[in-house]
């Protein structure tokens, strides 16, 4: 393939389209930033990248120009066929002045947009084909010759700039998702693990009161009661320990209902599950990347954890606020509280290492105010998205 070199707003354009592909760790966000920018890169009315699976179809198809509306109407993602296949298979280029014509074309459902010029090059790994990306109808100023607007090979040389880097960008996301999965088992083996140990401890203290209160119900009726009463509030507290540490092991739902929602929901159950006051209030607060959520929900998870497991608190309040660009966490008790000093140099530190290191690992700031009596307030700032 043969290309002239490419001119200094061309090569401005691919930059910034790389820039922009590499600011996201989420492969959903790369897939649609890589569709995005060959789209307006290349000048062209529609553009497509689409994932295939083991079966025949598509894992992920991300599209753009085309509106909500008609992305409803196509109705199922498009199968591997066609050009589609072709590209996927072969792992080569394709730049067809009109796809109606091409033999292999096989035509599209009824709300499908009309295309015509299209331009498609594999996105690949080394020998492992991870998508098909591709363009169709491209912009050209009017009026033209019939057959002279199509793809040219300077287009074809730019997407398959892109398309290198987009591969690297996609993999990449790919081993970060990987990576989170891990964190999260990880965090799981270790609630799993203080489930065992809390709820053991409480079910140790359950069975030998219960021997107490037996060997006295004829000797001392009224110490075995109190006995019984410590049996019951024990077995309280065991409850809370196993509904607290279910709330936790259960996978936030940041994906689907975002910070907002996800924390709000936690929040009730809390409250439901607990005899302290829980409540959530949220304040304008914008979307931020994935990861400054995730860290955001931990951080306040463990909060929430360290307030209703040590604090004894009548209330708890936590609240996100818009802060400038970013957001503000605030989860505050009316506590016992602690002395904080006290407590980093005995070497208890209540989950505080762990959540400096969340916010420190997003851009964001951790302070903690305590005293003894006076409860404790935990404020998270995290700096605004891209």
């Amino acid at each position: 393939m043969t290309s002239g070199p490419l001119p200094r707003s061309g090569l401005a354009a691919v930059s910034g389209a790389l820039l922009a592909m590499n600011r996201h760790l989420e492969v959903r966000d790369v897939l649609q930033t890589i569709v995005t920018s060959a789209r307006e890169l290349l000048d062209a009315e529609y553009a497509a990248l689409g994932v295939p699976d083991d079966h025949g179809g598509f894992a992920q198809f991300v599209v753009d120009g085309v509106s909500e509306e008609q992305w409803r109407a196509l109705g199922q993602l498009p199968r591997q066929h066609g050009i589609l296949a072709a590209m996927l298979r072969e792992a080569t280029p394709q730049r067809l002045a009109d796809v109606r014509t091409d033999p292999r074309f096989q035509g599209w459902p009824s709300a499908h947009p009309e295309i015509s010029d299209f331009l498609g090059l594999p996105v690949a790994d080394g020998d492992e084909v991870l998508g098909a990306l591709f363009l169709a109808n491209k912009n050209c100023p009017r009026p033209q010759p019939p057959g002279r607007c199509t793809f040219t090979e300077q287009d074809e040389a730019l997407l398959g700039i892109l398309a290198q880097h987009a591969a690297i960008a996609l993999t990449n996301a790919r081993l970060y998702e990987r990576s989170r999965e891990l964190t999260i088992a990880e965090e799981r083996a270790r609630l799993a693990h203080e489930l065992h140990d809390a709820v053991a401890q409480k079910l140790f203290s359950l069975r030998l009161t219960a021997q107490a209160a037996a060997a006295l119900v004829h000797r001392d009726p009224a110490r075995a009661r109190e006995e019984l009463g410590q049996i019951t509030h024990l077995a309280a507290e065991a409850a809370e320990e196993l509904r607290t540490a279910v709330i936790e092991l259960r996978p936030a739902a940041l994906d689907e209902d975002g910070l907002v929602a996800t924390l709000r929901t936690q929040v009730q159950v809390l409250d439901r599950a607990h005899s302290a006051r829980v409540a959530f209030t949220a304040n304008q607060v914008r979307a931020l990347p994935a990861a400054q959520e995730e860290a955001l929900l931990r951080v306040a998870q463990e909060a929430l954890h360290n307030a209703l497991r040590h604090a004894d608190p009548e209330r708890v309040d936590v609240a996100l606020s818009r802060h400038g660009p970013g957001v503000l966490l605030r989860v505050s008790d009316d506590g016992r509280g602690f002395d904080a000093e006290a407590v980093r140099t005995g070497g208890r530190h209540l989950g505080l290492v762990s959540m400096r290191d969340r916010a420190g690992g997003v851009g964001g700031r951790l302070t903690v105010a305590s005293e003894p009596g006076k409860g404790t307030v935990i404020e998270m700032e995290v700096p605004g998205g891209v």
